[in-house]
């Protein structure tokens, strides 16, 4: 007499674990595909800065470039200059968005007359530290900057860089997707990404010799 023999399904179900360690690869090939770009900003923004924020990084991940910042995604256990130097030497390209952050009044100056007595937008000062150490290095630039910050202070005055690397978002007459869809925007954008790939294969491209 034959007797009942239960059988193992061919296709078991895939545990927990599986499933955590399946999801944990397919974000690291998600993110393998992309360039590393620095993205310098402030962490301190307020609703519509953060929205312009989010925007933008959807962009550059949209490029198929991978945002990384300090201290968000990346730190290290040393100074505040060397992790800066750090990351900068292993991007690809540096994107700085400079927020309005304070908005200041000039009330004595340490010689004559203040140069002018009406506030002004101040913005962060690693929006001066990072782009000039990453111009140092040769890494491709973009600046963003909200209109009427830093606009007589560091690599913002006007004439220190070049108007092709340099664009203003004005938040109070012009709306983030406004901003995001202009001609100006795209045309800055689409320039520099393909510098930072053209930067991507000139330091990565194997050293290639016909000789025998």
């Amino acid at each position: 007499m034959r007797g009942n023999v239960r059988t193992s399904s061919s296709n078991p179900k895939p545990t927990d674990i599986e499933k955590g360690t399946s999801s944990a690869i397919d974000a690291c090939v998600d993110r393998a595909f992309r360039i590393p770009i620095f993205l310098s900003t402030t962490n301190t923004v307020n609703d519509v800065q953060g929205q312009f924020l989010n925007r933008l990084v959807s962009e550059i991940e949209e490029a198929l470039l991978f945002p990384r910042t300090l201290p968000v995604s990346e730190q290290y256990p040393e100074t505040v200059l060397t992790n800066i130097r750090r990351l900068v030497f292993s991007s690809y390209g540096l994107l700085a968005i400079n927020f309005r952050r304070f908005l200041v009044e000039i009330l004595q100056s340490n010689v004559g007359q203040p140069p002018t007595t009406t506030p002004f937008w101040e913005g962060s000062t690693f929006s001066q530290i990072e782009p000039s150490m990453a111009f140092q290095f040769g890494i491709p630039l973009l600046l963003v900057r909200e209109k009427g910050t830093d606009v007589n202070n560091g690599i913002w005055t006007g004439g220190i860089t070049p108007l092709n690397i340099f664009v203003d978002w004005d938040s109070d007459n012009q709306s983030i997707d406004d901003f995001f869809n202009s001609v100006q925007w795209r045309e800055v954008f689409a320039n520099w990404t393909a510098e930072v790939r053209g930067n991507y294969l000139l330091r990565t491209e194997p050293l290639f010799s016909n000789q025998h």
